[in-house]
């Protein structure tokens, strides 16, 4: 796949990615969802429960329709319910962008790309199975590595630092206008502008 933009088809399918409910609300596994009520905010509506097993929230983000999708189901199964959104409203793999957290980039760094393996992240590796390739854009939001011997399951699934907690209503902006940019300009315009910040 070498288009640089998001989608072949009149929509893009947008997916946050995180654990429902209260308890996981502030982890950094839960950035994806972050990131998804920021660009709901500037779609502005609300979610809505979606038949497909996601929260859904239709609008337009740098001049494309998108579909916002959170799933509500827990990371580790989240490609099933984005497989039935993005069925619902006919979006292939090429028109999916998925929002993460990311160890292997610093805290309050960004990366773009398209593809590429699911680096022991459980929510990608449901969302490369359930829609049968990886050839999918991802927008990456850097927590870091976890301190000493901590395990990176128990690292991902605690709330940011104090200190992080200072920066994050910033970096959620930031990844909300990568995301824009990306819709509007292509992924290489999106990396020039996202990757050296």
């Amino acid at each position: 796949m070498t288009n640089d933009l998001p989608g072949a088809g009149e929509q893009v399918l947008l997916a946050g990615l995180g654990n429902p409910g209260p308890r996981y609300a502030g982890n950094r596994h839960n950035v994806g969802f972050m990131v998804l009520d920021e660009l709901a905010s500037r779609v502005g509506g609300k979610f809505k429960a979606h038949k497909g097993g996601a929260e859904v929230l239709e609008g337009r983000l740098g001049g494309r329709k998108v579909v916002l999708a959170k799933p509500r189901s827990y990371m580790n199964l989240s490609g099933g319910p984005l497989v039935g959104t993005a069925r619902f409203y006919k979006i292939d793999a090429s028109g999916l962008v998925v929002i993460h957290d990311e160890l292997d980039v610093d805290y309050g760094s960004l990366r773009l790309k398209l593809g590429g393996g699911d680096n022991g992240h459980n929510g990608l590796r449901s969302v490369t199975k359930s829609f049968g390739t990886k050839d999918y854009f991802r927008v990456r939001f850097g927590v870091g590595r976890p301190p000493g011997r901590m395990d990176a399951a128990d690292f991902v699934l605690k709330d940011f630092s104090t200190t992080e907690r200072r920066e994050l209503p910033l970096t959620v902006d930031r990844c909300a206008d990568a995301v824009e940019e990306l819709l509007a300009r292509g992924l290489t315009a999106a990396q020039n502008a996202f990757h050296g910040s």
